[in-house]
């Protein structure tokens, strides 16, 4: 009788969030309907008049909005996707920014994302490479070790 009890607790605090979590699918959707504020804003420039441009910004202002918290909402509920963890590098921490170049031992291949997809990170052109370091993920072209690009505290 105890462990009914036991479960029963602990499945009413369990479905709450599993029903309030983000799918992967509506966050995709949200961006979707960004891409197509944007598309309406490009023919309101084109087409329209001041007030039509000035409420296409704002719509697709709002549907970026709702897009970053839809994905901020999954990102939440995957924790364990993108968990900060440990992280330990034979290197100091440095908030690098786009432009910069790096030393090798910055973007060896020990430090490569084997799997961007698995992040929602977009496929990197040739000879660029997704690298992690320590809770950031850099853009590096491996030829010339410059950063590309950026994303600051993207595991947490």
């Amino acid at each position: 009788m105890r462990k009914f009890i036991i479960l029963g607790l602990l499945a009413a605090t369990v479905v709450p969030s599993v029903a309030s979590a983000q799918s992967y699918g509506e966050a995709r959707r949200s961006e979707q309907r960004v891409r197509e504020e944007q598309r309406d804003l490009r023919q309101a420039q084109r087409y329209g008049d001041r007030r039509d441009v000035r409420d296409a910004r704002h719509d697709v202002r709002d549907a970026r909005q709702e897009a970053r918290e839809d994905w901020q909402d999954y990102r939440r509920s995957h924790r364990d996707v993108y968990r900060g963890g440990n992280w330990r590098a034979p290197f100091r921490y440095t908030a690098w920014n786009r432009g910069a170049q790096l030393r090798p031992t910055y973007y060896s291949s020990r430090y490569y994302i084997a799997d961007p997809y698995r992040y929602r990170l977009p496929r990197p052109g040739a000879n660029l490479q997704w690298v992690r370091h320590y809770n950031d993920v850099l853009l590096v072209n491996v030829r010339t070790g410059r950063v590309m690009d950026v994303h600051r505290g993207f595991f947490w």
